[in-house]
């Protein structure tokens, strides 16, 4: 996948947004035009290093494979685990597997592509002070979401499921294993992903990697083989309810401005293309969840792509980190709700949906409550009024290293 031909107007003063400097509105660095990339070598790497595709096609092959290896080792140590109760004790275990992999993929690509783990959209300024600021802003936009449901009388409060040591030990226990589903999460989607489509996408191959998604959730949906479920990080399970529409209705949402942007030959338009790729993906992926419906599918889509907006707003992936993380947290530990449709053990607040699935969530939880859909909206209008006028360097996807062939 080799960018499309970006305007002139990206070379500006080094050092800024919108400039040549590190940053997430810097160009893209290539080889010089003189340089020709010949026979195999050109096969293998493009003006930006390694294509992107080899990238990605080697990071989802050493996940699986990393994951069986490590699945394997926590298996052997503690049987349990694959009685997946929900438990704060099983989630860290079984979230610790697909973390290690993920980080060694990762680790494994950044060989080949002589890149560090922290250039996959992980430097960048107040890298804490961003990831405290998602943490607030996770926790608060569920309450709202929760506080809404509650007013309208479609979720209803019980009693208090742990006081004292326990509700400490278990919301510790929850904030662990939630702040590993955050890193590895977006450390997959806003971090690796994000970065290795930035650097080499266009429109055309955007489509065509929706398109291939979609497809994949049409022939699954009529009981066919799909195109990619072997492919992905997991087997994804036999599609339940109108899940696949959230897909598709992401996929529908994010092609009139992608090509708007390739029309216009736009600058950075790269990242959007990605993020309109990555955000899709995200939602396909929860297709794989019990209980899941439309709404809770396109949700994980859509909040995925706020969380591409951080990346481009705030210069790397700590928001979006702590974000993800308080949001599950506050869903799952906090207030007692299903997350996914899954209701976890060891709750602090204890509460039940009530009236019409669309306006509750159902099974799904509060992500599959249409209200969910306005938090989102809320989350994403509070994100650029706080981040987006200011205009600090920041290293993300589409600042690269000169390269050579």
């Amino acid at each position: 996948m080799e960018p499309e031909i970006q305007s002139a107007a990206r070379s500006e003063k080094p050092g800024g947004a919108g400039t040549n400097g590190v940053g997430p509105h810097a160009p893209l660095a290539t080889a010089p035009l003189s340089q020709e990339i010949r026979g195999m070598d050109w096969i293998v790497n493009g003006r930006q290093g390694m294509r992107a595709g080899w990238s990605v096609a080697i990071f989802v092959a050493l996940y699986r494979l990393f994951s069986m290896i490590v699945g394997s080792l926590a298996v052997g140590l503690d049987p349990a685990i694959v009685r997946y109760d929900f438990s704060p004790m099983t989630a860290l275990v079984g979230e610790s597997v697909p973390f290690l992999a993920m980080l060694g993929a990762v680790a494994m690509v950044g060989l080949f592509e002589h890149r560090s783990l922290v250039e996959y959209n992980l430097r960048g300024p107040r890298r804490l002070t961003n990831f405290l600021s998602g943490l607030a802003a996770g926790f608060l936009a569920l309450s709202v979401l929760v506080g809404a449901l509650a007013w309208g009388g479609w979720l209803h409060f019980g009693a208090v499921g742990l006081t004292g040591a326990q509700a400490v030990k278990f919301g510790a226990l929850w904030s662990c294993a939630f702040l590993l589903v955050g890193c590895v999460e977006e450390g997959s989607f806003r971090c690796f992903l994000q970065f290795t489509l930035t650097r080499s996408i266009n429109f055309w191959w955007a489509l065509g990697i929706v398109g291939v998604l979609c497809a994949d959730l049409l022939l699954r949906s009529r009981g066919q083989m799909g195109i990619v479920v072997f492919f992905w990080m997991a087997p994804l399970s036999v599609l339940t309810g109108n899940g696949l529409w959230g897909v598709f209705a992401v996929a529908l949402a994010g092609l009139f401005p992608c090509l708007v942007l390739h029309i216009r030959n736009a600058a950075h338009s790269g990242f959007w293309q990605a993020a309109w790729v990555t955000s899709t993906l995200f939602g396909f992926i929860h297709t794989g969840n019990n209980g899941e419906n439309w709404i809770g599918i396109f949700a994980a889509a859509a909040i995925g792509f706020v969380f591409c907006v951080s990346v481009w707003v705030t210069g790397s992936a700590w928001w979006a980190i702590g974000c993800h993380a308080a949001w599950d947290w506050a869903e799952t530990y906090f207030y007692g709700t299903a997350d996914s449709g899954f209701v976890s053990k060891g709750h602090f607040l204890t509460t039940s949906p009530a009236g019409a699935a669309i306006w509750s969530g159902g099974a799904d939880g509060p992500e599959g409550s249409l209200l969910v859909l306005g938090i989102i909206l809320l989350l994403l209008v509070a994100l650029l009024l706080i981040y987006g006028r200011k205009q600090e360097p920041a290293t993300v996807a589409a600042a690269m290293k000169q390269q050579t062939a």
